[in-house]
């Protein structure tokens, strides 16, 4: 198992994930490693559901540019 080592973490921030960690009965180590999984694992997420909407934005019909406002074809039709 690898070893990380973190400088200069926020006094703040520390007195709140050994706060969690007492509240969660883990050591402070298994809370870090708890919190960073879960912050990759929604990182991972945001790039999946990104990747998506991409893919269907690039899908999406577009109407050439010469096409009339269908607010337009609305008011001739009504017209007749």
């Amino acid at each position: 198992m690898n070893t990380l080592h973190v400088r200069s973490v926020p006094d703040s921030l520390y007195k709140r994930i050994r706060s969690l960690a007492n509240i969660k009965n883990r050591s402070l180590s298994a809370q870090v490693i708890t919190l960073l999984e879960q912050a990759v694992d929604a990182e991972e997420r945001r790039v999946e559901q990104k990747k998506v909407l991409n893919s269907i934005q690039r899908r999406r019909f577009k109407a050439p540019k010469d096409t009339p406002d269908s607010l337009e074809l609305l008011r001739e039709d009504r017209g007749r």
